[in-house]
């Protein structure tokens, strides 16, 4: 029998990071610096809690729109860290912070609406819009400008059909923290043309220069912004799945309506281990703050020595995104030969739009052992 796929999908292709994955699973003997996947397992007081949790009878449904303590933690952890008053109806807890990105598309897009996302950008937000009738429209940006947009830039961009401004800061892939002053520029478009935002701010504990800036924070935004985070990056609970949006109440309720035709709210023992993670990890966030800035010191250290190699120092987030042009390699290039000929696993810069062509992105999430390792094998690849 011949299976006849939905039009949209007749041709699938994996995106430039799937195809890495791919490859590095069938592989043997990989330094891994393409997974945004920090490799401390969780704090074994968060499993405790949850397991606790289990054995006091928390093992039926859940919620559809999140446990009350669990949507009180993420409050109380947003006023104590970035001064956002919040409600708990304004919080849902999703199966992690991606499916956030979906519901929303699914919630304010009409056939043909436009979304603004900045290059470079994490891939599955373009395939989100597409899924949901919309239509991406990159802005591309450059390392000169901080991979931030320009006011002028985003203004030529918007359009009568212009729904939703995508941001993400710090940025996954760039590491870039866009300066509260251009987040103002941004907020002032957003209010001029009625334009919603939603706010990917996953690695808002990972800021090493000056403060992060909460989006919903500056004046006017609070009620046409959803604020994107979740647990995994910050907590080290990448395997829990537990994402968290902030939004306006009315959307907050639409998206759980949504949610609840898709996976039937978040997984109970997630929740409860995320709500004691909130409530009491602060000396964590920082004790793992020290130690990727650390290791991202040293690799940038690292790769500025390297023939045809620049590397801007980190910002936020647990990546770099290397300058390689002049290597005389394409992104792609670059990346699959550094894998087969030194078995350095990276993600080329252009899966994650054109600005990301000539850069690679490496995640620092391996101790500085191994980040070292990687550094030898890749000088001497270059030779």
């Amino acid at each position: 029998m011949s299976i006849k796929f939905a039009t949209a999908y007749a041709n699938p292709q994996p995106s430039g990071m799937v195809k890495i994955f791919q490859a590095i699973e069938k592989m043997d003997g990989v330094l891994n610096l393409s997974i945004g996947e920090p490799d401390f397992d969780t704090e074994p007081d968060i499993i405790d809690a949850a397991s606790k949790a289990a054995h006091a009878g928390f093992t039926h449904y859940p919620p559809l729109q999140g446990f009350l303590d669990a949507r009180e933690a993420v409050c109380d952890y947003w006023k104590r860290h970035h001064k956002l008053e919040s409600t708990p109806d304004e919080v849902l807890f999703t199966a992690g912070a991606i499916q956030i990105s979906y519901l929303v598309m699914q919630a304010l897009l009409d056939k043909g609406d436009e979304v603004i996302l900045i290059e470079p950008y994490f891939g599955p937000y373009s395939m989100q819009v597409k899924s949901c009738g919309g239509v991406p429209v990159p802005i591309k940006t450059t390392e000169e400008n901080g991979f931030a947009p320009t006011k002028a830039d985003l203004e030529k961009a918007i359009t009568p059909r212009t729904k939703v401004i995508l941001l993400n800061s710090p940025c996954n892939p760039s590491g870039r923290v866009i300066p509260r002053k251009q987040l103002e520029d941004i907020a002032g478009l957003a209010a001029k043309h009625d334009i919603f935002v939603v706010s990917d701010e996953i690695y808002e504990s990972l800021v090493y220069k000056g403060e992060h800036t909460a989006f919903a924070t500056l004046p006017g935004m609070k009620e046409r912004t959803l604020t994107m985070c979740g647990l995994s990056k910050s907590y080290c609970m990448t395997g829990w799945r537990a994402g968290y949006a902030i939004a306006p109440a009315a959307l907050t309720n639409l998206l759980m309506i949504i949610s609840a035709n898709e996976t039937y709210g978040l997984n109970t023992l997630a929740q409860k281990g995320g709500a004691y993670a909130l409530n009491t990890q602060d000396a964590k966030l920082i004790e793992r703050k020290k130690i990727f800035i650390d290791r991202m010191n040293t690799t940038v250290a690292r790769l500025n020595k390297m023939k045809g190699i620049t590397c801007a120092s980190p910002e936020g987030a647990f990546y770099l995104f290397p300058n390689i042009k002049g290597t005389g390699y394409t992104s792609e290039d670059f990346v699959w030969k550094l894998l087969e000929g030194a078995k350095v696993g990276t993600i080329p810069g252009n899966a994650f739009g054109a600005s990301g062509e000539g850069y690679i992105r490496i995640a620092c999430t391996q101790s500085i052992d191994v980040l070292n390792k990687a550094m030898d094998r890749m000088e001497k690849f270059l030779g």
